[in-house]
C-alpha cells in the first residue's frame, strides 16, 4: 500500500516536472536564423507534451518566430481584417 502510494505520488511529480521542462523549453525555442521548416519541427515537438490550449501556442509561435517574418505576417494579418471591414 505505501509502495502503491509513493509509486502513483512518483509518477505525478515526474509528469508534472516533464510538463515544467516543455512549457520552459517552449519558451526558450526561437526561430533566430533557422528556415522556418526546422522551427516548426522543434515548436510541434515540444508543443505537443506542454499543455497549454491550441490558441496560446500559436501565440508563442508567432512571438518565438524571425522578427522579420513576425513584421511580415503582422502586415498581412492588418490587410485581410482591413479588406474584410471594407466588405462589410
Amino acid at each position: 500500500m505505501i509502495e502503491e502510494f509513493f509509486g502513483r505520488s512518483k509518477e505525478r511529480v515526474c509528469r508534472g516536472n516533464n510538463e515544467t521542462m516543455k512549457v520552459a523549453e517552449l519558451n526558450k525555442v526561437e526561430q533566430e536564423i533557422r528556415m522556418m521548416e526546422e522551427f516548426v519541427q522543434d515548436f510541434r515537438k515540444i508543443a505537443r507534451s506542454s499543455k497549454y490550449k491550441e490558441e496560446l501556442l500559436v501565440e508563442k509561435f508567432k512571438r518565438k518566430m524571425n522578427r522579420v517574418i513576425q513584421r511580415k505576417l503582422m502586415k498581412a494579418e492588418n490587410r485581410i481584417k482591413t479588406n474584410k471591414l471594407k466588405r462589410k
